[in-house]
């Protein structure tokens, strides 16, 4: 630790300063904030005390559309010679799928009871870009009876042979999908409606595109064109041009039944909406936007946050940067607590690259050349664009990365600051402790700062960091 970030934390007097807990991986941190530090909290809503009867009832009545039952029946093949493709989410997500009280158990026992046999259901991991699934992942996500029994197949959106083209969007994008879903008979959807600070809201047609698509219709869809838009934001869905294409993909595909879920603050069950494709996903995230944008009348010289459960890497962590920006204010300063607990706790080696350029040129020098018409498209590329935002509100010195399963050499391709230089190096700690000392003093260290530059600063925590969705009311 520097001398300077030293002599700035001792001059903190925090003997009025309460306590509150910071998510970070399953448990928390005990962090001490100041006494008028703002909680950014969700608002209560009623969880689901017995999951699977409320699944059972969205699929027994869907929303703006035939059953799965019904659905069987129209079409031309008996039962028993009827296929079926069921896409799901990869372990980015935690969608409830295992076990008596998840989705997969209801759905699966429809499709058998209505005479779809197992041999002719294949669910299709939907990973867009992100790597295949190890096995221990699909146990962790599906269960061991249905990884046992069922197919269950990773998309490659590289492997042109496992693709089929369908043609152009409206934005004349060339759109190939996974080939193994679409030559079902019956294609089926599945995911987790949440924000999404670039989609405006996940689930719904995001389980066909990204999920399901190649490299190619990715890259439009993740291009400069359609994130550099004002309207490529969290819970925005008029006008934002990754839902319209995304959603156009979908149509293009043909789902004939979607089943999505919503969650609380602690990944808990609050809605199962089952039915059409678009009808059904609206509903989902009308609800969903009531209890977790949270309305702002000022933002903040300090934002604390974290990456929750989907912030396995630093890519996926994103999420909670950009997610966090209303709140912060210009040239403020942004804390993350990152529990990246994947193994590759940054992210692939393409996106560390693009990384270290982000940092070696700065915003606007990576978005020049990304935007070069020589620049051939990279896979990752848009994760360190998105990082720019932060970054362009906050700068460099205004973003603290705090995530002890990052080595420390490797800070130097992260933007922002590392959340090491808050520690005594050679201190022996656990990764909880070393995470907890990191947000801990880059807080002290950064009331400091702004008690220098003329009076007490403005503090926030935002207790589920990326599902929380701060709103300055005066946005639009």
């Amino acid at each position: 630790m520097k001398p300077e970030i030293k002599r700035a934390i001792r001059k903190v007097d925090i003997r009025s300063w309460k306590k509150v807990p910071l998510e970070f991986g399953m448990g928390f941190l005990d962090l001490s904030v100041p006494p008028d530090c703002v909680i950014l909290s969700m608002k209560d809503v009623p969880v689901l005390a017995d999951p699977r009867r409320p699944i059972e009832e969205a699929l027994s009545r869907p929303i703006g559309g035939p059953t799965i039952e019904e659905i069987i029946k129209t079409k031309k093949k008996p039962a028993p010679f009827t296929t079926v493709a069921i896409t799901v989410s990869d372990i980015t997500r935690p969608v409830p799928y295992k076990g008596e009280n998840g989705l997969l158990a209801p759905l699966l026992g429809r499709l058998a009871a209505s005479g779809v046999l197992k041999q002719n259901i294949i669910l299709v991991v939907g990973t867009g870009t992100h790597r295949a699934s190890t096995p221990e992942e699909k146990e962790e996500m599906f269960g061991h009876s249905t990884v046992r029994e069922y197919r269950i197949l990773d998309h490659d959106c590289e492997n042109a042979g496992c693709l089929t083209y369908l043609g152009k969007t409206k934005k004349r994008t060339d759109v190939y999908v996974n080939t193994s879903f679409l030559s079902a008979d019956v294609r089926i959807v599945t995911g987790l409606v949440e924000s999404h600070f670039m989609a405006g809201v996940s689930g719904g047609r995001k389980a066909v595109c990204p999920a399901l698509v190649d490299r190619r219709t990715i890259e439009k869809f993740h291009g400069p064109g359609f994130l550099e838009s004002p309207r490529a934001d969290n819970l925005i869905l008029d006008g934002n041009p990754c839902h319209e294409e995304a959603l156009d993909v979908a149509r293009t595909v043909g789902v004939d039944f979607a089943v999505n879920v919503t969650l609380d603050k602690d990944m808990r069950l609050t809605g199962v909406f089952a039915g059409d494709l678009e009808k059904s996903h609206l509903v989902a995230y009308r609800f969903m936007k009531g209890y977790t944008a949270i309305p702002l009348d000022r933002d903040f010289d300090i934002v604390v946050t974290h990456g929750g459960y989907s912030g396995r890497n630093h890519y996926q962590t994103a999420k909670a940067g950009c997610s966090a920006l209303p709140a912060v204010k210009r040239g403020g300063t942004l804390i993350i607590a990152a529990d990246n607990r994947d193994r590759e706790p940054i992210g692939s080696s393409a996106y560390r690259d693009l990384l270290g350029r982000l940092k070696t040129l700065g915003v606007e020098g990576y978005m020049k050349m990304i935007t070069d018409p020589a620049w051939f498209f990279t896979h990752d590329q848009w994760e360190p664009e998105v990082w720019g935002r932060v970054l362009r509100k906050v700068g460099e010195e205004g973003l603290v990365y705090c995530s002890p399963q990052i080595p420390p050499e490797e800070y130097s391709r992260l933007p922002g600051r590392s959340g090491y230089d808050y520690l005594e190096p050679g201190e022996a700690m656990s990764g909880r402790e070393a995470a907890r000392a990191m947000v801990q003093n880059a807080l002290f260290y950064s009331f400091s700062r702004h008690l220098e530059k003329g009076g007490p600063p403005s503090t926030a925590v935002i207790r589920e960091g990326p599902y929380g969705v701060p709103c300055l009311r005066e946005a639009p």
